[in-house]
């Protein structure tokens, strides 16, 4: 296929620009990725610390990524990069809710009814829920906070604590009194009551980088594009001038609070508050391990750990999650090291000290996702000038799946907008795979 003559321009790296470049790659479009950083994967990326390769924020991703899954099999991510197992929330005090891999929605509905230590009639609740929200279309309107869906569907109790918070706060990375149960209505149609593997924990055993960035970075050079990393695009000049140079079309896929270079440009964005994630690794002996690769705790600031040497890491290595805002922002780093030590050694027998800790903390990591959100178009009043990132999704969280789905669609824009590409078809279909 003849190449075009015109490029493309993406500022950002991270997980949707790198899925633009990728399918403007695809179509034989000649792409120039300029990052900042000094590795690709934006708020989602490697870093090094205590002579380890560690992620700047611990993800989770579930079957229902389909379009994240289909490019990390089209960048050639190996199939051993992920842990994939049927959905399985264990916790530390004996809690486990588990859903069957029965058609659907046999697995969700199996898995309420065996809970444990849960009442009948909170089981029973948590059905009606999930069959009212199916009638509604997954729809809300006017948007209501999650907490306020838990208690008038009588979830708010032991089932709210241990399934229902837990998978907003995962998933939206909001605290369920200001999160948006239209967002999270969302996230239950494509999971729970998804396909029957839709629901699936996909547990990344690389770093953040290798397991898309990195390939996809890789994929465009060898299609003839380029990806620069430590270059910051500091404007944009006029006829789509980056640092001298012209292009066609530019897509900004960076996080929004780092659009206003550009504000002249875009015309008036939504102003939005933004939720931390804090991720504090704790290194053992390597004899330390968990009872399973991840653990809930339910009585204090950690909400989930992990065991880095059965997601193949270091072993001894911990990684200890915290999502959304609390009181462990005005912490400082070795205190909160500390409590996420004394946390943990509540429910590990004999834990020593740890040899060393590492506190990393994105303090905007995702826009706050509230009732009525808005989100901002991906075309912008500047002709060729397109936004793409997580907080462009008309309907998903702020997740790396949202990340993936808006640059893919930025893409396709551009993609559409010129009559002489005809863009070269993947051989992967967009059905759920396994990674």
């Amino acid at each position: 296929m003849e190449d075009l003559d015109h490029r493309v321009a993406v500022v950002g790296a991270g997980y949707a620009g790198m899925a633009a470049a990728v399918t403007l790659a695809d179509a034989g479009v000649r792409v120039v990725v300029f990052e900042s950083g000094a590795v690709p994967g934006g708020r989602a990326r490697r870093v090094h610390a205590h002579g380890h390769d560690l992620d700047n924020g611990q993800h989770i991703l579930i079957g229902a990524y389909t379009e994240l899954l289909r490019l990390m099999q089209r960048v050639g991510v190996p199939s051993d990069a992920v842990l994939r197992l049927p959905l399985e929330l264990r916790y530390a005090d004996g809690f486990v809710f588990r859903s069957r891999w029965l058609p659907a929605p046999l697995g969700l509905l199996g898995g309420l009814l065996a809970l444990r230590n849960v009442s009948i009639a909170e089981r029973l609740g948590a059905v009606r829920l999930m069959r009212s929200l199916k009638r509604r279309g997954f729809r809300f309107e006017p948007d209501i906070p999650v907490e306020k869906l838990l208690e008038t569907h009588r979830q708010a109790g032991r089932i709210g604590d241990y399934l229902w918070r837990p998978l907003c706060v995962a998933a939206l990375n909001t605290p369920p009194q200001q999160a948006s149960a239209q967002v999270f209505a969302a996230v239950l149609r494509d999971s729970l009551a998804g396909s029957q593997d839709a629901s699936d924990l996909v547990l990344p055993r690389v770093d953040l980088s290798q397991l898309f960035p990195e390939r996809a970075a890789e994929y465009v050079r060898m299609r003839g594009g380029e990806v620069r990393t430590g270059e910051t695009v500091h404007g944009i000049e006029p006829r789509l001038r980056i640092a001298g140079e012209s292009f066609s079309q530019v897509i900004l896929a960076v996080a929004p609070y780092q659009l206003k270079p550009f504000a002249a440009l875009l015309g008036n964005l939504p102003d939005y508050t933004y939720q931390p994630i804090y991720t504090c690794y704790l290194q053992y002996p390597g004899r330390v391990t968990l009872p399973s690769p991840m653990l809930g705790l339910s009585a204090g600031l950690v909400q989930w750990v992990f065991d880095r040497d059965a997601l193949g890491g270091t072993p001894g290595l911990v990684s200890c999650m915290i999502s959304a805002e609390g009181a462990h922002q005005q912490m400082a780093h070795p205190e909160l090291a500390a409590i996420c030590h004394g946390e943990l050694a509540q429910v590990v027998k004999a834990l020593p000290r740890p040899r060393w800790s590492q506190v990393i903390a994105e303090k905007r990591a995702t826009i706050t996702c509230s009732p009525g959100i808005e989100r901002p178009a991906q075309e912008t009043p500047t002709p060729g000038l397109l936004l793409a990132g997580d907080y462009t999704d008309p309907e998903y969280p702020p997740v790396l799946e949202a990340a993936v789905r808006s640059g893919v669609r930025a893409a396709r824009k551009i993609l559409a907008a010129t009559p002489e590409t005809t863009p070269r078809r993947s051989s992967l279909p967009s059905s759920r795979r396994r990674a």
